[in-house]
């Protein structure tokens, strides 16, 4: 098993978009390492840290869980999204997606500057200076104390 964050921005789809949902493909990353990660790396069952970016207070917002094996994302082949690649075939995909379904919402998001603050966390790939990756790798040591920080809210 291994754990991840993955973000979003929640005027786009939040953690109660993925509550109300139950089950979401995770569709328009184009970064490859990303990409990578959805389609040689994760596995059903493995747990998500919802991430929220690009808003007021960003972090982590809930969890969820990785809850398909990846397959190609749709909108590449969609000439009216945002996320359409030309140079992809149904053939020869070049994005992959797997579908996340929610598990919970944390009571109040914990949030970037909280977890900055953490020794346990000072590691982590999300946090590293200069990181924009949309998926990255959490240990599950990561992940524990992420979910100890919001028991504590």
């Amino acid at each position: 098993m291994r754990y991840w964050l993955m973000k979003t921005e929640p005027d786009g789809f939040s953690i109660d978009d993925l509550k109300r949902r139950k089950r979401e493909p995770w569709s328009g990353v184009r970064n490859y390492q990303a990409r990578n990660m959805m389609r040689d790396d994760m596995q059903p069952g493995d747990p998500v840290l919802i991430y929220h970016s690009s808003c007021e207070i960003p972090g982590v917002a809930g969890i969820g869980e990785v809850a398909s094996d990846p397959y190609p994302d749709p909108t590449q082949f969609d000439r009216k999204s945002d996320y359409f690649d030309p140079r992809s075939t149904r053939e020869t995909p070049r994005w992959m997606l797997v579908d996340v379904a929610f598990r919970r919402k944390f009571r109040e998001v914990v949030s970037l500057d909280r977890l900055k603050e953490q020794k346990a966390l000072a590691d982590m790939v999300a946090l590293k200076r200069g990181n924009r990756l949309s998926i990255t790798p959490v240990t599950k040591r990561e992940f524990e104390c992420i979910a100890n920080l919001e028991t504590k809210a």
